[in-house]
């Protein structure tokens, strides 16, 4: 019942999204409106994980940031204190939306390790250890997220076969590309949860909220096969 009721909330949420689509740009309004319940018809729907994460006394917990300088553009950081809650390239699509209000910049081992992650990773190297994650999302983008992670550096997977894994894990005979594409797009925590690696049937390059030119980048650095791949003249990117 549980994912019915996130696929329902995903299909409550996109209406929102096209409504307010100008604001895009600016950390996903519409997650904020839910957080907030200033669309109560929404608040039901909302996981937890995207409402105000407090502690057991009721005060909002504090995050943490720093900040990345790669080739490709600045990248910001997030963190609880001890895992890595955030990987956002600076100014991107859905820019810090899984970060609390209440954040501070500060130094931490998280930090410390991501950064010699990211170091291996644009230096054309294969990291041989992952930062300690934590994923703020539903139980849905959850289970897509964790298909990304097992995307093997330098290969790429479709949205339509991310969407049948995930319907053979469920037991169900069919999951929806377009909720697939949703989860995938509002990734948190790029590069080490791969995003950039998934692409559009046909090897259509779209959808990847840092843009398309990152993910180009990105691609390339890692030596993929870009024979088949090309930028569509119109992003369907969520």
């Amino acid at each position: 019942m549980q994912f019915f009721a996130e696929l329902e909330w995903f299909i409550i949420t996109e209406k929102y999204r096209r409504r307010f689509s100008p604001y895009c740009s600016v950390a996903s309004l519409y997650f904020w409106a839910v957080a907030e319940g200033a669309i109560p018809e929404m608040k039901d729907y909302a996981p937890k994980s995207l409402q105000k994460n407090k502690s057991k006394n009721g005060e909002v917990k504090m995050d943490y940031t720093n900040h990345y300088n790669s080739p490709i553009g600045g990248i910001t950081l997030a963190a609880d204190g001890e895992n890595l809650v955030g990987l956002w390239f600076d100014e991107q699509k859905f820019f810090a939306d899984a970060l609390n209000k209440q954040h501070e910049i500060k130094d931490l081992p998280v930090f410390e390790e991501t950064k010699k992650w990211l170091d291996i990773y644009f230096k054309g190297g294969i990291p041989d250890f992952t930062p300690k994650i934590y994923m703020r999302c539903s139980e849905f983008r959850k289970a897509v997220w964790n298909v990304m992670l097992k995307i093997p550096y330098g290969k790429t997977m479709t949205y339509g076969q991310i969407a049948e894994q995930i319907a053979q894990e469920r037991g169900l005979k069919k999951m929806s590309a377009q909720a697939v594409g949703g989860a995938v797009g509002h990734n948190s925590i790029s590069l080490i949860i791969p995003c950039h690696r998934v692409v559009g049937t046909g090897g259509s390059l779209t959808g990847y909220a840092g843009g398309i030119d990152k993910k180009i980048e990105l691609l390339k650095l890692e030596k993929a096969d870009m024979m088949d791949f090309f930028v569509p003249k119109f992003s369907t990117a969520p």
